[in-house]
């Protein structure tokens, strides 16, 4: 969101394993776009006691719970009379319990506070839904250069 609020860097959130097609898209309009690009890439990491072999149901899961959106904003889209952002994720299509659940960093804290872990996750679910919401919400609204800026 910060980098968005300059308006002239390209932005990506991407997840190789969940959507490749949008990864390989991102990368393209990154590289060809001629200022700074910015793409921020889910990555499962060994510290969190998972299981690499598991990346690419991780990555999904992540993506399918609404933890990670995917998204881009390229600039060059405003030129054109077009919203800049685009919210390439569909809503949250599983519980958030299940993309934790399959997660060691998480699952630490079910074994030892499990009213803590519920009630995390209870807000993690919400702020996922939320900001999912808001994403939909911003790449939905009508773009339009007014008269003067459009000369």
């Amino acid at each position: 969101m910060i980098a968005m609020s300059y308006e002239n860097v390209y932005v990506a959130q991407v997840a190789y394993a969940a959507k490749d097609v949008h990864t390989l898209k991102a990368f393209m309009e990154a590289e060809s776009y001629p200022g700074v690009s910015i793409i921020i890439a889910y990555a499962p990491c060994i510290a969190w006691g998972n299981d690499l072999g598991q990346n690419h149901q991780m990555q999904d899961l992540a993506v399918r719970s609404g933890h990670w959106p995917l998204l881009r904003y390229d600039p060059r889209r405003a030129a054109a009379g077009e919203n800049p952002l685009q919210l390439d994720s569909k809503a949250p299509s599983i519980d958030y319990r299940e993309f934790t659940s399959n997660e060691v960093r998480f699952s630490m804290l079910w074994r030892s506070r499990p009213e803590v872990a519920e009630t995390l996750l209870d807000e993690s679910r919400r702020e996922a839904w939320s900001r999912f919401r808001h994403y939909e919400q911003l790449a939905a609204l009508p773009f339009e250069l007014p008269p003067e800026v459009k000369k």
